[in-house]
């Protein structure tokens, strides 16, 4: 339930505060739930001083709370997996799609901000069990489109592409949509205020996405040498969702004998993810942080999701920014500017330098509270 006498707090945050990729403050002040880079009149209470260096809230744009590995779990489950995420760090969550009704996070002060995209919208048999709302008809995406934008706070999640087990043996990653429907639904999104952001891990769902003037993309891990030129001018994001790619092997190792040709797929996808992000990195595409936790991936990940990212050869710093205050301002939340709400937190060592330094916060603030 919503906490409703939050307890005002008011903190000292004796820095470096690392505002954005140029500016840093030596120290800034909490009060009122509020960030403020004057030092506060004696009225307001003794500050409690935090010591460390400070970032704004980190942000999880492929989350899925009320997502278990069996569909989606009860209210109590999806608070568990709410608080496992702030406590890495995590105070925004664009949950990439999700099969239970989580507009109630909205209101629990105590819980990270929640942005939500509604329901997977899939084909039967085409997406995990469980997981998406499954359309008859491809035709019926534009409609369903809408209907999802309506639910949700301003985006749309379409699963673009997914083994196909009617091919038999030659069972492989198709499209889901035909090219007309995609730009169609893309288009009821758009007129209804929202964004849309698709699954898709071949190359063979991309163009029409692109085509169809798909805003975001989560884990493009078949996109060509081509496709990442077309993605990077047209400037949409990417969430390269290592942790979940790091499964492909094993995913693969499930289709062995059934579906050769899917798992060679999946093992090529595997081989070259590091390669991958770095063509991305290299090309300009703006990277997104995000872990996929829900089903099989745990929550508060956000750290490894981090750390991956700069193993496969993007610097410290441009990871810092992903997982914090440029997507931040992607989605439209504020950083860390004067007046802006308290959400952030504080690490031992310079992030900057090593993004490992994620894995071991000294405090989380949010709201304006300690939480951790």
């Amino acid at each position: 339930m919503t906490t409703p006498d939050w307890p005002a707090q008011v903190l000292r945050l004796r820095g470096p505060v690392l505002l954005d990729d140029e500016r840093v403050a030596a120290e800034a002040w909490v009060v009122g739930g509020r960030i403020t880079f004057e030092r506060p009149h004696a009225s307001a209470g003794l500050p409690v001083a935090i010591d460390g260096w400070v970032v704004p809230g980190l942000v999880d744009v492929h989350c899925h709370i009320g997502l278990g590995p069996n569909g989606p779990v009860d209210r109590q489950a999806a608070r568990a997996q709410a608080l496992a995420d702030r406590d890495s760090g995590v105070l925004l969550v664009r949950d990439a799609g999700s099969p239970a009704d989580t507009a109630w996070v909205g209101g629990e002060d105590d819980l990270p901000r929640l942005v939500r995209a509604g329901r997977h919208l899939a084909r039967p048999k085409r997406y995990l069990r469980h997981y998406g709302r499954e359309l008859a008809s491809p035709t019926d995406l534009p409609g369903a489109v809408a209907e999802e934008a309506a639910r949700g706070d301003g985006w749309v999640k379409v699963v673009a592409d997914w083994i196909d087990r009617g091919l038999g043996d030659e069972g492989d990653l198709t499209p889901l949509w035909p090219a007309d429907v995609l730009a169609e639904a893309i288009g009821a999104a758009h007129a209804a205020g929202a964004r849309v952001t698709a699954h898709t891990f071949s190359g063979e769902a991309l163009d029409a996405l692109l085509d169809a003037g798909v805003d975001c993309l989560e884990h493009a891990t078949g996109a060509d040498a081509a496709q990442i030129a077309r993605i990077a001018a047209a400037g949409i994001p990417v969430t390269p969702t290592l942790l979940q790619v790091a499964q492909f092997e094993a995913i693969a190792a499930q289709a062995d004998g059934r579906y050769p040709r899917f798992a060679a797929r999946m093992r090529r996808m595997h081989a070259r993810r590091h390669q991958h992000v770095r063509d991305l990195h290299d090309a300009g595409v703006q990277l997104l942080v995000g872990t996929d936790a829900g089903g099989t991936i745990g929550h508060g990940r956000i750290a490894d999701e981090a750390a991956e990212l700069a193993a496969a050869g993007v610097p410290d710093r441009e990871v810092l920014a992903a997982a914090s205050w440029r997507t931040r301002e992607w989605l439209g939340f504020p950083g860390l500017g004067e007046g802006d709400p308290a959400d952030l937190v504080v690490l031992p060592s310079d992030p900057r330098e090593d993004v490992r330094a994620l894995a071991a916060p000294s405090a989380v603030v949010l709201r304006g509270v300690r939480v951790r």
